[in-house]
């Protein structure tokens, strides 16, 4: 929906709500015409109803007026005296239409001197359950959203069981275009656990309607996406299937707040000149360099001179929990059923509904490895490493050799073109669009901005021949509409990233990782050996900034310790009087 179309709509929700309740104005002592007066009369509402008038704000901010106006029903009919609980849930199962038949066809009595207090200890509890949601979800939406990492792309800078507070204000929160969604959920209603079964029903329902949308707006930001911030956003590729040359145009539509949620570091930003050499970037000519907490990785193919084993293999470079090295036997690997089982339990994480994801696989799990009858590897093996682990390795006595993989050309990576003879290590240059720039658009030029001009900016594009049509116009020529990013995984071998499905629109960007506020071992298999795993440096640090992260988690500690205490001697000092 347009603005246009969104203001024609609240017209139409204040001439509804001016028709439904101007008798129970009059019956206030207010006057009929206050209630056809957008905002003002949501303001005198609040004083008829004995309510904040702040509250009047919360009806106009998404996903959290979607809670606010059952509240404001409710509150409005019993104002009129109508208590009883048919009462209340006729007037949420008609979306308020209820209040019509009680401004028509009853003798509803005002009560200017009724008391907002909850008439039961139930009522209680849900009135400040209802108020925590509101207050939850408001925080959620547009302030700080809790995440978890999974996945391993920015593996040593973000670790695979790190929660992380995301912020929404850095670079901006982003308005909902989704307006009608379950708070504090994704794309899916979570799984349901049944108790003393140990089985989840997951009714695989989705959490929103896809209409209507509010078209793309975003609050003012605190600062700029700068090369080498970490970053969250929606996948862009999510619902697009031409991303791996499918050109079925077979794909699930989702809105753009409703798409998968990622993390990567943003490389090169809107005017950049991007290439890679060698899995290394090059920003507009010069080596990114990049902070000291990032530490950039490659497969590295090992030899041993020794069968490698869990006895051979590199003590420092295993987990504490891992328990050996296994290679799955050919028979095994090309088996339907061993592959599904391999993503339920092993190298495909299962994703929850606050993760992020980060790349697509994962390790495999000892246990499952030797139920599948894995077997140790020969002399060599490929291992993810850091330059300071391969220095390390290349000193172990049984090392032969450590010799860097270099990828081939490779279809899939973006612009997805055969010819250019692109691979993950070596493409480019490539030109990050920036908002107001305008470039010439041909045959050559077209297969790097296409989704941009289509997906992204919602324009009709045409190819006749030679010839580019842009809703309907012949064009030689596009300027962009918005500012683009080039997120990718530290992890560099092992991430599914911006080299595969390109550019990252700003409206796509989601907000800032800005603290780890409990990390663990995810992976572990019981919960048991997950508590002992709890990794206490990495509490309550900052994702950013250079140099060793510091934890911040006794100060936490204490103040925690501090409003605790105050509480109990608050209670205390309560019960004595």
């Amino acid at each position: 929906m347009t603005f246009t179309q969104w203001f024609i709509f609240f017209i139409v929700v204040q001439v509804i709500h001016f028709l439904g309740t101007w008798k129970l104005y009059v019956k206030a002592g207010r006057k009929a015409w206050e209630a056809a007066i957008p905002i003002y009369n949501g303001v005198v509402l609040m004083q008829i109803i004995n309510r904040p008038k702040w509250w009047i704000i919360l009806l106009f901010i998404p996903i959290v007026n979607l809670l606010m106006f059952p509240v404001i029903w409710i509150e409005t009919i019993r104002t009129f005296g109508f208590y009883k609980k048919l009462d209340s849930f006729l007037v949420i199962a008609t979306l308020g239409l209820y209040i019509f038949y009680i401004n028509y066809t009853t003798d509803a009595k005002y009560n200017a001197e009724r008391s907002i207090k909850p008439r039961s200890e139930l009522g209680e509890w849900v009135s400040s359950i209802t108020f925590a949601i509101i207050a939850a979800t408001l925080v959620h939406t547009y302030f700080m959203q809790p995440f978890t990492i999974p996945t391993s792309s920015l593996e040593k800078s973000l670790l695979v069981g790190d929660y992380l507070f995301v912020s929404k204000f850095h670079y901006g929160a982003r308005v909902p275009s989704t307006v009608i969604a379950a708070p504090m959920v994704h794309d899916t209603i979570p799984s349901i656990p049944v108790p003393f079964t140990g089985i989840n029903l997951n009714p695989s329902f989705v959490s929103y309607l896809k209409k209507p949308q509010l078209p793309y707006t975003r609050l003012p930001g605190l600062q700029k996406i700068k090369n080498n911030d970490i970053v969250c956003f929606n996948w862009p590729a999510d619902t697009l299937a031409t991303m791996w040359g499918d050109t079925s145009g077979k794909f699930t539509y989702k809105p753009v707040d409703k798409k998968t949620n990622y993390v990567k570091r943003c490389i090169a930003i809107a005017g950049d000149s991007l290439e890679f050499r060698n899995g290394y970037a090059y920003i507009n000519g010069k080596r990114n360099e990049l902070p000291y907490r990032a530490k950039l990785q490659f497969y590295y193919t090992y030899e041993s001179k020794k069968p490698i084993d869990r006895n051979t293999y590199p003590k420092f470079l295993l987990a504490k929990e891992r328990t050996g090295v296994y290679k799955i036997l050919s028979e095994y690997w090309n088996n339907s059923k061993v592959q599904d089982a391999i993503k339920e339990n092993g190298s495909l994480s299962k994703i929850g509904e606050d993760s992020l994801y980060t790349e697509v696989a994962g390790g495999i799990n000892p246990s499952f490895a030797e139920r599948l009858k894995m077997i140790s590897v020969d002399n060599k093996i490929n291992i993810n490493l850091t330059a300071e682990e391969v220095a390390r390795l290349k000193e172990y006595p049984l090392t032969v050799s450590v010799k860097k993989i270099n990828h081939g050309a490779d279809k899939a990576i973006f612009p997805h073109l055969e010819k250019l003879q692109w691979s993950q290590d070596n493409f480019g240059p490539i030109y990050i669009p920036k908002k107001g720039v305008t470039v010439k658009l041909d045959a050559e030029s077209l297969p790097f901005y296409e989704q941009i001009i289509k997906n992204y900016e919602n324009n009709d594009l045409q190819v006749v021949g030679e010839n580019i049509f842009i809703n309907g116009e012949k064009a030689d020529s596009y300027t962009f509409k918005q500012d683009y990013f080039y997120l990718i995984g530290d992890n560099r071998h092992n991430s599914l990233d911006a080299r595969y499905w390109g550019y990252v629109p700003f409206d796509h960007v989601l907000g800032k990782p800005v603290l780890i506020w409990f990390s663990w071992d995810a992976n572990a298999p019981s919960f048991g050996t997950k508590i002992k795993s709890i990794r206490w440096d990495r509490m309550f640090t900052t994702v950013g900034g250079d140099g060793e992260p510091v934890s911040y988690r006794y100060l936490v500690f204490a103040l925690i310790a501090i409003y605790i205490g105050w509480s109990f001697y608050k209670g205390k000092k309560k019960g004595k009087k």
